[in-house]
């Protein structure tokens, strides 16, 4: 598996959940959550902390062609406000997409899963357009087929770069979309954060900062559900676990205009247009819809465990 992410708080879980059920050939950042240089260093500070010795590699430091955005208000300005993590000890390359694009030559097979803004997987695919052919398929945490969180529209991965969210999605291996729909059927509250507590170790105590301070914060920032989703870790458990999602074949397009659905994800849920055409026929993309929760859930505390 390759991970590409901008840690960010659900990223963390998401990171933890790698090291413990993924063999994770290297990890990409980019910017998004907060910029590259904090994206980046929370990367190394996660995979020390976990005393994982997984390659990180920086990547973009800004979307392909609009300003970049940032999320302060749900992760603050380092992008892990409330979460005790060391300095890293070393420093990461800035050659994320020649990474990408040489370990998918290296070995084919490789499951990409990006969660964060895709700008580093475009940069991959236009740099090398047999790259989609060689992986297994991609499967990123960003959309969502009823709106949005940033916007009424718009997830914030695909907002905050979505020329590059319309050149992923037309990848020709399977690209499964896990969005908001499904990540908000995973939620994290203060009984989570007391069961994750009482695992002990470093991962646990890692997560349980991160849901702490999710609920901390939650109610500050646009939001549609009642308690903090658990975002990222969904698109790595649905690779990792795929029994504990659902997901249908649909084709999925991306606004990349300047008007108020810019960076939306347009699901076509139809089974046949007015022209009698089965608009799935040779599509690759798949809105994932339903999660386990309550197993997702049981994952997490199950590889906090590993470290305690």
């Amino acid at each position: 598996m390759l991970v590409d992410c901008d840690p960010g708080h659900d990223d963390a879980v998401m990171l933890v959940c790698a090291a413990a059920y993924a063999d994770v050939v290297a990890v990409t950042t980019v910017n998004g959550n907060v910029g590259l240089g904090r994206t980046t260093a929370n990367a190394l500070a996660i995979a020390d902390h976990l005393g994982w010795d997984v390659p990180v590699h920086a990547g973009a430091a800004r979307p392909l062609l609009a300003d970049p955005i940032d999320a302060p208000e749900v992760h603050g300005h380092s992008g892990m406000d409330g979460v005790t993590l060391p300095d890293p000890d070393r420093t990461a390359p800035g050659d994320a997409v020649e990474v990408l694009i040489e370990s998918t030559r290296a070995e084919e097979g490789i499951w990409l899963v990006p969660t964060g803004p895709l700008t580093n997987v475009a940069l991959a695919l236009r740099a090398d357009p047999g790259l989609d052919e060689r992986l297994a398929g991609i499967c990123l945490m960003g959309g969502g087929g009823s709106g949005g969180n940033v916007t009424a529209a718009a997830e914030f991965n695909v907002y905050a770069d979505p020329e590059a969210a319309a050149i992923t999605f037309r990848a020709r291996c399977p690209v499964r979309m896990c969005g908001l729909d499904v990540t908000h059927q995973v939620t994290t509250d203060a009984t989570f954060a007391a069961r994750v507590r009482g695992v002990g170790g470093p991962a646990a105590t890692l997560v349980a900062e991160v849901v702490e301070a999710g609920i901390a914060r939650f109610g500050r920032y646009a939001t549609s559900t009642i308690d903090p989703p658990m975002h990222d870790p969904v698109a790595l458990l649905a690779v990792t676990h795929p029994h504990l999602v659902e997901g249908t074949v649909a084709a999925i397009e991306v606004d990349t205009g300047f008007g108020p659905s810019r960076g939306a994800t347009i699901v076509d849920r139809r089974i046949v247009t007015r022209d009698g055409v089965d608009p799935r026929v040779g599509v690759t993309t798949e809105w994932v819809h339903t999660a386990d929760a309550p197993a997702m859930l049981d994952l997490i505390v199950d590889a906090c465990r590993r470290w305690a």
